[in-house]
Order: C-alpha cells, then sequence, then structure tokens
C-alpha cells in the first residue's frame, strides 16, 4: 500500500503543470492611426499599478498558469502596450511635460465562456483621467489544454483593443494636453 502512495506522490511531483505564457506584444495600426491623427501631442509614461499588486498570473482551470511573455506584472504588460503604441506613433517624449499613468482595476478570463475582462484607469499629470474597459470574446475549448492555450493567445488583441479605447476615446487629447 505504501508503494502505491509513492508512485501517486512521486507522479504527481513529476507530472507537473503546463504554463501558458502569452505572445509579445504587437502594436495595433488602428491605435497607431489614431495616436497619429492628435497633431504630435508628445506624452510620456509612467508607473501602472494594479488593484492586485504584482500579478504576473492567473490559473487556468487545474491546467496550469497564464503569464505574460517576459513574467512581468500585467500592469507592466499593458503599460509597456502603450508605451509601443506612443512610440510607433512617434508622440512618445520622455521629455514631455505630460506624463500618464495607470492603475490596473482588474484582469481576469473565463477559459469556459471565452473572455477576457480587464479595467483600466489611466491618470494624467495635468489633473487629467479616463476609466476603460474592455471584455474580449474569444473561440474556446472544453478541453483544458486547448482553453487555456487559446486563453493566452487571446490576451494581445485583448490588450490592443483596451489600450484603443484609451487612445482612440474624445478624452484622451484632455489626458495628452499640457
Amino acid at each position: 500500500m505504501k508503494n502505491y502512495l509513492l508512485i501517486i506522490a512521486l507522479a504527481l511531483v513529476v507530472s507537473g503543470c503546463s504554463t501558458y505564457s502569452a505572445n509579445r506584444y504587437a502594436v495595433s495600426t488602428d491605435n497607431v492611426v489614431a495616436l497619429r491623427s492628435l497633431e504630435n501631442i508628445p506624452v510620456n509614461v509612467g508607473d501602472f499599478t494594479a488593484s492586485t499588486p504584482g500579478q504576473s498570473e492567473i490559473m487556468c482551470r487545474a491546467v496550469g498558469p497564464i503569464k505574460t511573455p517576459d513574467g512581468k506584472p500585467f500592469s507592466e504588460f499593458i503599460r509597456k502596450a502603450l508605451m509601443d503604441e506612443l512610440r510607433m506613433a512617434e508622440v512618445y517624449s520622455e521629455t514631455s511635460p505630460v506624463t500618464l499613468t495607470g492603475n490596473l482595476e482588474n484582469i481576469d478570463f473565463s477559459s469556459g465562456g471565452g473572455t477576457w475582462d480587464l479595467a483600466l484607469t489611466v491618470n494624467s499629470s495635468n489633473g487629467e483621467s479616463m476609466s476603460v474597459s474592455e471584455t474580449y470574446d474569444y473561440t474556446t475549448s472544453f478541453y483544458g489544454e486547448t482553453a487555456c492555450n487559446q486563453t493566452a493567445q487571446a490576451l494581445v488583441p485583448a490588450v490592443q483593443n483596451l489600450v484603443g479605447k484609451v487612445v482612440r476615446s474624445p478624452a484622451f487629447a484632455k489626458l495628452a494636453a499640457q
């Protein structure tokens, strides 16, 4: 009997679980075009925080965690996404008098329902702020391994939409104004 328990315990330790890493962020053409239309208002990006500080993974079913590509917190992933969009549009400037900061209010998913839910508040050093949220739908699966992989792959387009809601909003010009 002891041998069976030892074998089961060893199998659990050796088998481990899978880890699902999201892809690196890819800039959205629509977001860049929207930013370029703002007449080159330069902005800087400061720190992003989160309601759940330091969160860099979310467990997907009992299969394994969804993580950012570099294991950095989700708030940093979104901060870098915004910076990438601003850089590509040539409106990012470390010397700008206006600095945007953010707080990731919520990030979660349903691998069963096929949705990412994100909420972000962006604050400007000029006193303006805005809050946006995104519910991104994607195709999922009954099978855990497939569903978790699809969930990880859906993070980038979900963040692209979230950043898009920030930069394509009429309120963004107020955030960037000096």
